[in-house]
């Protein structure tokens, strides 16, 4: 099984997420979205996945300074077209785990995906 993790390098979240696939031995590709940028057809999956609401982070330094007039009438089109202009506003992490798709670091749940024992 492939595991591929999306983020940035400096999050915190990211930083548990990491601590936690090491800790338990994953093996896990890590991908800098600000560094390696996105693919808008990677990010057209993970919405087909998830749902963009799921993906936005609207609590995100980056998008809470966005103009009110971009974050106003939010649609799929709109809010893919902020993500992948600025992939920080993407919630932290984006785990591939073979073809599903997690959104944030839950412990529990990174141990249901990847099978590992505590």
């Amino acid at each position: 099984m492939t595991i591929t993790m999306y983020g940035i390098t400096n999050c915190d979240t990211i930083k548990k997420a990491r601590v936690w696939l090491e800790r338990h031995d994953v093996a896990y590709r890590f991908h800098d979205y600000r560094a390696e940028g996105l693919e808008a057809d990677r990010l057209n999956g993970w919405v087909g996945k998830v749902g963009w609401e799921v993906l936005l982070n609207k609590a995100s330094t980056t998008f809470r300074e966005l103009a009110d007039n971009e974050k106003q009438s939010l649609d799929e089109k709109r809010a893919k077209a902020l993500m992948l202009a600025k992939p920080t506003m993407i919630k932290r992490p984006v785990l591939e785990v073979g073809d599903r798709i997690l959104v944030g670091f839950k412990a529990d749940v990174y141990q249901a995906a990847v099978g590992r024992v505590p």
